[in-house]
């Protein structure tokens, strides 16, 4: 609380690409609001132009991030958490103003939060193992078949749960091994500014997430069929407007994967938003952005 008579800093809210916090090239800002309707901030209102950025720096994060070992990916996820945990009463605030909740409800979903980064973090060195194998083949080879991350992913946050849903779809990406580019909740986006700026100060590297803020209409189109993304993922399109189908077949253009919203077949219009504070789906997230590595090599005498 500021003291009597001092005016307060308003915060500056930015896009996060590369490591960075870049305002957008077109100098553009929208206003964000409680779930009540009041002010909140100005974010930054991201063109096709960051987008292409962001994509970029996700590219060039790629061979850094995917090269690492799996147990080191865990401890980036770890120290994530960590410093998650050092500003809770801050997302607890955000959260609480963004989805009108109360503060112990606020305080849970940030607790989940915190957790699923753990529980992810868990995970990374433990993928191989499960969706890996060892094939029996007929004759004198080894055959070996391991889980490889595919490389950028475009991400469309869920648009209602503004930090537990956008860290249950971003996690699980990274944890994989792979970069994404993020566009955030599009009416609350500002939990997911703060995020980056924990990440910033984590031991994520620059350009392994990548976030944006502004119209979903706008920049998803420009994600989905950019050919330099390689996978992309809807969970945003659940429960809101958004014409997903219009976005698979922009991805299918230039061979991107595409993860519906909850596997949602094309009849279905309209998706609804799953409860992202239910147990985690196992490694089921992370594994969607992979692919299967299969090599033979001779055996010895």
């Amino acid at each position: 609380m500021s003291s009597p008579g001092r005016l307060a800093v308003p915060k500056t809210y930015k896009l996060y690409v590369g490591g960075k916090f870049p305002r957008s090239e077109s100098g553009r800002s929208y206003v964000v609001s409680s779930s009540s309707g009041e002010f909140l901030a100005n974010a930054a209102l991201a063109s096709r132009k960051d987008a292409r950025d962001a994509v970029v720096a996700a590219r060039s994060a790629v061979s850094g991030w995917s090269g690492a070992t799996a147990y080191n990916r865990g401890q980036v996820l770890y120290r994530v958490a960590e410093l998650m945990e050092g500003r809770h009463a801050q997302f607890v605030s955000e959260v609480s103003a963004a989805e009108g909740l109360s503060e112990s409800a606020a305080r849970a979903v940030v607790d989940a939060a915190i957790d699923r980064w753990v529980w992810y973090a868990g995970w990374t060195d433990k993928l191989a193992q499960v969706a890996g194998s060892a094939n029996p083949v007929a004759g004198p080879y080894f055959n070996l078949s391991v889980p490889e991350p595919m490389g950028v992913v475009a991400v469309l946050a869920p648009q209602s749960s503004s930090l537990l849903g956008l860290v249950s779809v971003v996690a699980p990406v990274v944890a994989s091994g792979n970069t994404c580019v993020v566009l955030a909740s599009e009416s609350r986006p500002l939990p997911a500014v703060t995020l980056t700026e924990v990440l910033a100060t984590s031991d994520v590297p620059g350009g392994v997430v990548n976030l944006l803020t502004g119209r979903v209409a706008e920049v998803a189109p420009w994600l989905a069929s950019h050919e330099d993304v390689d996978a992309l993922d809807l969970a945003g399109c659940a429960g809101s407007d958004i014409d997903w189908g219009d976005l698979e077949r922009a991805a299918a253009a230039s061979l991107t994967r595409v993860v519906r919203p909850e596997g949602e077949a094309p009849s279905s219009d309209d998706p609804a938003e799953p409860d992202w504070t239910a147990t985690p789906p196992g490694p089921r997230r992370a594994l969607a952005f992979t692919e299967t590595k299969t090599v033979w090599h001779p055996k010895g005498r």
